[in-house]
């Protein structure tokens, strides 16, 4: 099958790092510190992708404004603690690394902060790998298009030949908004049923049929 894309624009927790249950935990153990009910896993999930201040206001978003402050730092207490030990999903790291060989130009698009993002990329050692990248203090937070919009640019890419991998709503709708194809990953932050909705070309179940099938069909 001839190729049909050039660029592939990955999310990163929930598709390339196994991070949701440490975010979701994470996010709760700093609502408990500020003396708040900590919110269901399902709703602390359903905020993954999002930049942190935009996701936590969305998910509680009667909380004083006072208060957000407070909750970020208690929640980056207990997330910094452990990203470092965070692991890769089963066939990230030859599958980017074989990727990268066969000829994409890699980027990821990420809620992560920057600086989040450079610990990630160096622990992990996919870094290099990647040509470009976009975090959510660089710019509009997803499901905004900007961060594609601003990959494509900066690597002069056709949004035509441009597809996004994501496991959350928020990066399909990014994707969408781009004006570019999109593939749903199930085993990250959001169920298949919050994914189908938003048109992905397929759902997969594990990284190593996100492998298969770029191999196949990209």
């Amino acid at each position: 099958m001839p190729k049909q894309f050039d660029l592939l624009i990955f999310d990163w927790d929930g598709t390339l790092m196994d991070s949701a249950g440490v975010i979701v935990d994470s996010i709760q153990r700093a609502c408990k510190d500020i003396g708040l009910a900590a919110p269901s896993a399902r709703a602390s999930r359903q905020i993954i992708g999002l930049g942190l201040i935009q996701a936590l206001q969305t998910l509680l978003p009667d909380l004083p404004a006072d208060d957000y402050p407070r909750l970020v730092e208690r929640y980056r207490h207990h997330y910094l603690g452990r990203d470092a030990d965070l692991p890769l999903f089963a066939g990230v790291a030859s599958g980017i690394r074989d990727l990268h060989g066969s000829g994409f130009q890699l980027a990821v698009a990420t809620g992560k902060s920057r600086i989040g993002l450079e610990r990630a990329l160096a622990a992990s050692g996919l870094g290099p790998w990647f040509a470009a990248t976009r975090c959510a203090d660089q710019t509009h937070s997803k499901p905004h298009p900007a961060m594609v919009l601003e990959l494509i640019a900066e690597l002069d890419a056709d949004p035509a030949r441009t597809l996004v991998i994501g496991d959350t709503s928020h990066d399909l709708l990014m994707a969408a908004n781009a004006g570019v194809a999109s593939l749903g990953v199930t085993y990250g932050a959001h169920e298949a049923g919050d994914l189908h909705p938003h048109a992905p070309l397929a759902l997969m179940d594990s990284f190593v049929e996100v492998y298969a099938w770029l191999a196949a069909n990209a």
